[in-house]
């Protein structure tokens, strides 16, 4: 039997999209619908910081209605039955994981259900809708509360965490994600640099990078995902 000792996951927008939220590159994506100049960016934001709100108030929203699907629960299941170590590192700002089970997991690109101040930088737990009224609560300033999300030309949050984690692991799996955001699109090549871990692509359709993985494997993510991880727990693979 194949036992991993530290496993890194890569999940991206595909991984939730059978929960009914939407992904952001896909035909009918996000993107297809707002220019992401006008609401992922700190230009955009202080352009029309109301507009901006009021997209992810909407994001937000739908969040609550959305369910874990047998994806996330498998790999909540992963995380809780694998004698080795398993490390979730998700690009989604949804908190799906969480809610399915994963503990051992990192925001790379922030949460949906909290919010920044600008001011103070405190971050807060809030599942309610924000605009220039809301006041910080640690600074007590009103006009200064943002989503804690990551917008294009910011820097992903614990970069250095996930680095670490990148070096050691001896299985690197990447799930529901394009291939074309970095830097997490440059993981698989990190990992490949070490030439320790394998390496696995799980995916409706191959990404920009899938040629980089040593396995790959397509297919609706609540299907091929729960399939995988059962080959993991059984030493298969």
């Amino acid at each position: 039997m194949k036992t991993y000792r530290r496993i890194v996951i890569l999940t991206g927008a595909g991984i939730s999209a059978e929960s009914g939220l939407g992904t952001f590159r896909d035909k009918d994506g996000l993107w297809t619908k707002y220019d992401l100049r006008d609401v992922a960016t700190p230009e955009g934001f202080a352009r029309d910081p109301a507009f901006v709100h009021e997209f992810y108030n909407a994001r937000r929203r739908g969040l609550l209605t959305a369910q874990p699907n047998a994806a996330h629960h498998a790999l909540a299941r992963l995380e809780a039955e694998h004698a080795g170590e398993v490390l979730i590192v998700t690009q989604n700002v949804d908190d799906l994981h969480e809610r399915a089970g994963n503990r051992n997991l990192i925001h790379m690109h922030g949460e949906l259900a909290r919010i920044r101040c600008g001011i103070c930088e405190t971050v807060t737990e809030h599942r309610a809708d924000i605009d220039l009224a809301t006041i910080c609560a640690t600074c007590g300033r009103a006009g200064a509360m943002r989503p804690h999300v990551v917008w294009f030309g910011e820097m992903p949050l614990l970069m250095d965490e996930i680095h670490e984690a990148l070096e050691a692991c001896d299985l690197f799996v990447s799930i529901g994600t394009s291939g074309t955001v970095y830097p997490a699109a440059g993981f698989v090549a990190q990992v490949r640099r070490g030439r320790r871990a394998l390496t696995v692509e799980l995916n409706l359709d191959p990404s920009d990078g899938h040629s980089l993985f040593a396995e790959r494997r397509y297919g609706n993510a609540s299907e091929i995902v729960p399939a995988f991880v059962d080959e993991i727990l059984r030493g298969e693979i």
